[in-house]
């Protein structure tokens, strides 16, 4: 098992040209929030604008897309009853934060893991909604990013009793469906094709509601700008720990909330590139 560490992770960071512009960076699609959780959507949003993506649409139910707009106005919008574009002209898909788990959202998630060819993640109501149709546990693209905390995880995959049987399972599993799974929780793992890292920063203020959602924002980011799969999960991972490590300047573990990680996001960033 190795470690992410900030040697390792600069090697694989790809700093941004000066002469680009925001067509080089990728055109991101979040597919989040809805009736009650529309946070979990601004949170995903504001995290992947953060981390570099050059054009962010948030797919969300027309009637609570005003929240979006008001709160990120730099993000842009498409009705989940009414898309008519479909998801051709995204380069990566971030699935699942607060999206809900009615026919429409199955219907999605169904039509995203058959048709949508490029990088995909999956978590959160992404993650419970395979759980209660585990058919579509073969469904899933290879490739695929898959961010579960522990109890996503047993839902999906078993219930564990130890954190110790959880990880091993988990790179057997990822192994066995040729995905990179994110197992979240304290020394993160990220694991693909039998090779996997447990992350070095982060700390217990992440231990809060939103924490996953921003991580899906930041992953999908990195994957709209190009990082293969693998790539994309270790640096996001990575990054989104030391943005919470930067928080406790300004912060306890007990106060910081997920919108101060992301405003730290910039300072993990520059760590990273310098």
């Amino acid at each position: 098992m190795k470690k992410l560490t900030i040697a390792y992770v600069k090697k694989i960071f790809k700093a941004r040209q000066a002469s680009s512009h925001k067509g080089d960076h990728g055109h991101a699609l979040i597919v989040a929030g809805n009736k009650g959780s529309m946070g979990a959507a601004v949170i995903a949003t504001k995290a992947c604008l953060r981390s570099g993506a050059g054009l962010v649409t948030v797919n969300t139910p027309a009637e609570q897309a005003f929240i979006l707009q008001v709160a990120i106005p730099e993000a842009m919008y498409v009705d989940r009853e009414k898309d008519e574009d479909g998801f051709v002209k995204f380069s990566a898909a971030g699935i699942g934060p607060g999206m809900g788990l009615g026919k429409d959202e199955v219907q999605l998630l169904t039509y995203c893991m058959a048709e949508f060819k490029k990088p995909l993640l999956l978590d959160a109501d992404a993650l419970n909604i395979i759980s209660v149709n585990k058919s579509l546990l073969n469904k899933i693209p290879a490739g695929a990013v898959l961010t579960p905390h522990p109890k996503e995880f047993d839902r999906l995959f078993g219930k564990h009793t130890t954190t110790e049987k959880r990880v091993a399972a988990a790179i057997k599993i990822a192994a066995e469906y040729n995905v990179v799974l994110v197992l979240k929780g304290h020394e993160t793992l990220v694991t693909f094709k039998g090779e996997s890292f447990t992350n070095i920063t982060g700390n217990a203020g992440l231990a809060k509601a939103g924490s996953g959602d921003a991580l899906t924002g930041i992953i999908t980011a990195l994957l709209a700008e190009g990082y293969n799969s693998f790539d994309a999960a270790k640096l996001g991972v990575f990054i989104h720990g030391l943005a919470a490590d930067y928080t406790l300047y300004q912060q306890s573990v007990e106060s910081m909330l997920i919108t101060d990680v992301i405003e730290c996001l910039g300072k993990a960033f520059k760590f990273i590139d310098t």
